[in-house]
């Protein structure tokens, strides 16, 4: 084969390469170099995390979290995964809960010593990637709150936005309504996946890109904690399991 027809080939399988690749993926892959993937869960007891031992247990080889009327959250109340700092980061588990309260995901977020706060040990405040077991948007899995700050529901689930003197600017819309329906599972396990790259922060359902935010650099949270939510309030519960975690290298320039 001649080199003319040895470039053709070539570029042929490129393109057929570039074609097969599904919808979605351009932001599927962080733009920095990635450590391996680690677990944060022997999926046998609580080892490395910390949390209200009335409330979290492992059951069935996940980590279960749930409040009752006896065992009530005084304030919203979290498993705190110890030894753990995220700078930028990317983050898959797979979750399930009720539909009779919400739940949450913390990164680079701050635990709230006892000292400082009348409600419970572990009181975490920061970015929240929202858990519901609802298929409507907006009240869905996925939006970014903020927890214990001012700014209530950061960017919602299918918004492509940033921060800008002092408010959120839509910019683009990554998934509606009726395709969120579709994708997300009511009653069933769903996989969330996080990507947080200096101050641009991405959500993805089910392998499905459904957020992208970027926060104004004077208030954007950079590093933090890892925590998992029970909140006060209605009787719940909530299942985690798979939770794996790899580090990311910081962008260009910072």
């Amino acid at each position: 084969m001649n080199r003319f027809f040895l470039a053709m080939s070539v570029t042929l399988l490129v393109l057929r390469l570039e074609a097969a690749e599904p919808a979605g993926t351009a932001l599927a892959t962080p733009a920095a170099s990635a450590a391996a993937w680690r677990s944060l869960f022997n999926g046998r007891d609580l080892a490395g995390w910390d949390g209200d031992p009335r409330m979290w247990s492992v059951r069935d080889g996940v980590i279960h979290g749930e409040t009752t009327a006896e065992a009530k959250a005084e304030g919203n109340t979290f498993l705190i995964c110890k030894d753990v700092e995220l700078g930028d980061f990317e983050l898959k588990l797979l979750f399930r809960c009720s539909s009779t309260n919400n739940s949450g995901i913390q990164y680079r977020s701050k635990h709230i010593a006892a000292a400082d706060n009348r409600r419970n040990a572990w009181v975490v405040r920061g970015y929240q990637h929202e858990l519901r077991n609802e298929s409507k948007l907006p009240n869905v899995a996925g939006f970014i709150y903020d927890e214990g700050g001012k700014r209530g529901r950061i960017c919602l689930v299918g918004e492509q936005a940033e921060w800008v003197d002092g408010a959120k600017k839509v910019t683009g819309q990554l998934i509606d309504g009726d395709a969120f329906a579709k994708l997300f599972k009511l009653d069933d396990w769903n996989e969330v996946r996080i990507v947080a790259e200096g101050d641009r922060i991405r959500h993805f359902m089910n392998g499905v890109p459904t957020l992208d935010f970027t926060d104004a650099p004077e208030l954007a949270l950079r590093k933090g904690i890892l925590a998992l939510q029970l909140h006060a309030g209605a009787p719940m519960w909530v299942e985690f399991k798979d939770i794996s975690l790899r580090e990311l290298d910081a962008p260009a320039g910072r």
